[in-house]
């Protein structure tokens, strides 16, 4: 991930070039968690992540998850606090 880009454009760009679904929405919803665990200044803390792929049909929601959480791997995962999913095949 280069420096000065921001968490939400890289979590974006890298399900994007994976999965290139139908739908795509990440939000930086950190503000909303101001106060609580994990909350850090400046956001990049808490995202919300609504995608639709034709990847996804036949999996479980468990394996949607995870392989969401493969695919943005520990140089993602590991920088945030918090990464609410909603999957739906296309």
């Amino acid at each position: 991930m280069k420096k000065l880009e921001r968490m939400l454009d890289h979590i974006k760009k890298t399900l994007q070039d994976h999965f290139d679904p139908d739908e795509l929405l990440v939000l930086d919803v950190s503000e909303a968690h101001r106060g609580h665990s994990g909350f850090q200044e400046g956001g990049e803390s808490h995202f919300d992540v609504t995608i639709t792929a034709a990847q996804f049909a036949g999996m479980s929601r468990l394996a949607q998850h995870r392989a969401i959480h493969t695919v943005l791997g520990p140089q993602i995962m590991d920088r945030i606090h918090a990464l609410a999913l909603t999957v739906r095949s296309a």
